[in-house]
């Protein structure tokens, strides 16, 4: 029995390793994926909307009371497992950063106190090694895993599906390429990554797994619509950022601000709940940590900086200096923007169509720069005598080599000094951070080594951004923040030499004020500095940088990712129309357009010559009222006819239409499913022989006969604000109405079920005429949904 479940689980084994992508494989995947991000040609919009065709209907027909119960319950399941899975990724991707990195300063820390060269080549082959692991991976691997993936999902839950961003395997390379590119001291975060790494998380659990490596699970796979699959990838971003900042409550508001382009109040009660998850679950592994049983952990890792014990107030007359660093953090915010956009543009067009070997060389290149810069620029500083152990006894000077902390002790004459530029460049940025961060530390950093490290690593976060590596962005901010809002606080306390000013307090400050200026976050970035620092009293202070540094951003550019999104060709629907739609129509709009239309009764070579020569993703379906008129009277996707194509079992001899009771035998409403983030079907993998071309195929059970529509003469404004509200894909545009059937107002939308029987008899009369309608041999069509639409010629 034993050796059954062995064996079984052997084959198994096998057959998923069959299944990963080799390098040839990997590589026409980055072709694919470099194809459709060039331009948004392979971009695909999501049907948000639902379709409600004759297999949807009886699909609810046939769901009581019990299942809504199941599908709620799993709902909340699946938003508890999200928070654990994402959780327990963070703790993993944060205990391998910082083992690796302890045990590259601890090797090249112990190498260095015999011979400076020797512990130089070291720590070269220590970043070499983390970060060719990463880029060989996200190359050969998963190509859709490179970058932040912010922009990447920000346009999914917008309604736009990017292919390969949600797959198992852009999971992997996201959590492995992540350890090698922080690890390899690469100037970028792991912060973005978490999100992605939280929305693929989300996304496997709403289809229940892998389908293609065999790993999924039949009766959990409920979740068939995009709709259900964009709140469960909401919960994953949350998710991701809770468990990057250990901040839940900015994880809800980074949802609700950055990503989301659709709220709900049940959705706002389950990501809040995934959020608290993630606390739990790293807060835990924190508390484990603390036993000593995480290697190298230390304290760093997972991002909290402490700050509750430096400045208690402040003065009205640090506003000025505070507002400077607003205006600061938004030029240069704004400048990164730019730069990044120029850089990355470059490298899409010119260096990364040369092949992957391009990729891996230019990462390798920039990591053996990066590793020269913070290796070679504190040979050049002068090392400072360590603080007054007396005066100062909680403070370690210097700190023990290879371990975090202040004071590193390098390339000193004396072994009670310390090297202020090494001290900031030989820790992980968690832990640099928490240095600049630090109170009751006055003069620790000179003016000339932050001076330094801020030029030095912010052109090294420059060019770095746009890598094929998994590359975040939020720590690389607070670093660059910090850095100069430390120097800011340098100058303040030497002129306000009586005030009580901390300088690690304008150093979180310089922080909110970069991030602000770049990624333009208000609220949930106000709220995640607050929570990671753990000091409420600086909470206006954080606001007031905020609002300026964004402002000041705002003049010159866009945020990050919106920048970086139409770099990709994500054609992102922001929260306001343009000016120039309020004086547009519809028709307007629309007036260059050649409607392709379907009729009714459609024989599968017409369906077959218009699905090749145009690339729309639905069509109007046509059908002829009893005056002789064209009548429009549903919309179809073009994913569900090539599910007919495929399937071949609706194909009929006879131009006339079917009959709707056997539909039910051959499809269900899980047929017509898209799978998550991939191609799908397309054409030209359907392959029919002659006689099959000849059959008719009746469409009228598969369309959705209430698609919305807007009159000609609606301004474009409005048709903005509907489709994007609503979350829609198409919208047909119909001219002027002839007549009013009924007027719908609020108290006909607050019907309660059994309040009325008046109202629930009626409706089960029209229902019970609307079935006849159907089931007859010819649909009624005296009043059509849509008149008019189309016209012969």
């Amino acid at each position: 029995m034993l050796s059954n479940h062995i064996q079984n689980g052997i084959e198994t084994a096998r057959l998923v390793w069959s299944r990963l992508p080799n390098s040839e494989e990997a590589e026409a995947e980055e072709e694919e994926f470099a194809r459709r991000s060039n331009g948004g040609a392979g971009v695909e919009s999501l049907d948000y909307e639902v379709i409600e065709n004759y297999a949807y209907r009886e699909q609810q027909a046939q769901r009581g009371k019990l299942w809504l119960w199941y599908y709620v319950c799993l709902k909340w399941l699946f938003a508890l497992l999200i928070g654990i899975g994402t959780g327990l990724a963070a703790v993993f991707i944060n205990l391998a950063v910082e083992n690796f990195s302890g045990w590259k300063y601890a090797a090249t820390f112990s190498i260095i106190q015999h011979s400076y060269f020797a512990g130089f080549v070291v720590y070269i082959i220590f970043n070499l090694g983390l970060v060719f692991s990463s880029v060989f991976i996200v190359t050969h691997f998963a190509p859709a895993a490179a970058g932040s993936g912010i922009p990447e999902i920000k346009g999914y839950l917008n309604g736009v599906d990017t292919h390969g961003i949600l797959l198992f395997r852009t999971l992997i390379g996201k959590i492995f390429g992540s350890i090698g590119s922080v690890g390899g001291g690469l100037a970028l975060g792991k912060e973005g990554p978490l999100v992605h790494t939280g929305a693929c998380i989300a996304s496997l659990l709403g289809q229940c797994g892998s389908t293609k490596y065999h790993l999924s699970s039949r009766w959990l796979r409920i979740f068939e619509s995009d709709r259900d699959r964009r709140d469960l990838v909401t919960c994953g971003c949350a998710a991701g950022v809770a468990a990057a900042f250990r901040a839940p409550v900015g994880g809800v508001l980074f949802a609700l601000e950055e990503v989301t382009s659709w709220w709900r109040s049940q959705l706002m009660w389950r990501v809040f709940f995934t959020s608290a998850v993630v606390a739990v679950v790293v807060r835990s592994a924190m508390g484990w940590c603390k036993s000593g049983k995480c290697g190298h952990f230390g304290s760093g890792g997972f991002i909290i900086w402490d700050i509750s014990g430096g400045q208690e107030d402040y003065s009205f007359q640090e506003l000025l200096p505070m507002a400077i660093i607003g205006v600061i953090g938004g030029l240069l915010g704004a400048l990164f923007n730019q730069l990044t956009l120029y850089i990355t543009n470059w490298r899409r067009k010119d260096l990364h169509k040369k092949g992957n070997r391009v990729k891996i060389i230019e990462v390798c290149l920039i990591s053996l720069i990066t590793s020269v810069i913070s290796f070679g620029l504190p040979l050049f500083r002068k090392c400072s005598p360590c603080p007054n152990s007396e005066v100062n006894p909680d403070i370690e000077c210097p700190r023990p080599p290879g371990t975090d902390g202040n004071f590193v002790n390098f390339y000193c004459s004396d072994d009670k000094e310390y090297n202020d530029l090494a001290t900031i460049f030989f820790n992980t940025q968690d832990d640099a951070i928490r240095n600049l961060f630090s109170a009751k530390t006055f003069h620790e950093y000179s003016a000339q080594s932050l001076l330094t490290f801020l030029v030095m690593f912010y052109s090294l976060a420059v060019v770095t951004f746009g890598t094929a590596v998994p590359a975040g962005q939020f720590v690389p901010g607070i670093m660059i923040g910090s850095t100069y809002g430390r120097l800011v606080g340098m100058f303040v306390v030497k002129f306000y030499k009586k005030l009580n000013v901390e300088e690690g307090t304008y150093a979180l400050l310089g922080a909110a004020s970069f991030l602000g200026g770049s990624m333009r976050m208000t609220v949930s970035l106000c709220v995640i500095m607050v929570e990671i620092t753990n000091n409420l009293k600086l909470l206006p202070l954080i606001m007031l940088v905020l609002l300026i540094s964004k402002a000041v951003g705002d003049f010159f550019n866009s945020g990050l990712y919106e920048e970086q999104a139409q770099l990709r060709g994500i054609p992102l629907l922001e929260s306001r129309p343009k000016q120039y739609m309020r004086t547009m129509t519809a028709k307007e709009a629309c007036k260059n357009q050649k409607v392709v239309y379907f009729s009714r009764i459609v024989k599968v070579a017409d369906i077959v010559s218009i699905l090749r020569s145009n690339k729309h993703n639905g069509f109007p379906v046509v059908d002829h009222g009893q005056n002789g008129e064209t009548l429009v009277i549903g919309l179809i996707l073009r994913s569900h006819l090539l599910v007919l194509l495929q399937s071949k079992a609706d194909f009929q001899n006879s131009p006339f239409p079917c009959d709707i009771r056997g539909i039910s035998d051959r499809h269900n409403f899980s047929d017509f499913v898209k799978p998550v983030s991939s191609k799908g079907a397309s054409i030209e993998e359907i392959h029919l022989t002659e006689e099959e071309l000849e059959l008719y195929l009746d469409l009228a059970p598969f369309l959705n006969p209430s698609p919305y529509i807007v009159p000609e003469d609606m301004t474009l404004a409005k048709v903005y604000n509907l489709f994007r509200q609503l979350g829609l894909r198409h919208i047909f545009v119909v001219p002027r109405a002839s007549r009013v059937i009924g007027l719908i107002t609020r108290k006909d939308l607050l019907i309660e079920e059994n309040d009325n029987s008046e109202s629930m008899e009626l409706q089960s009369t029209v229902s019970q005429q609307l079935d006849r309608r159907m089931m007859g041999r010819n649909v009624q069509l005296e009043h059509p949904l849509l008149d008019s639409l189309l016209t012969q010629e």
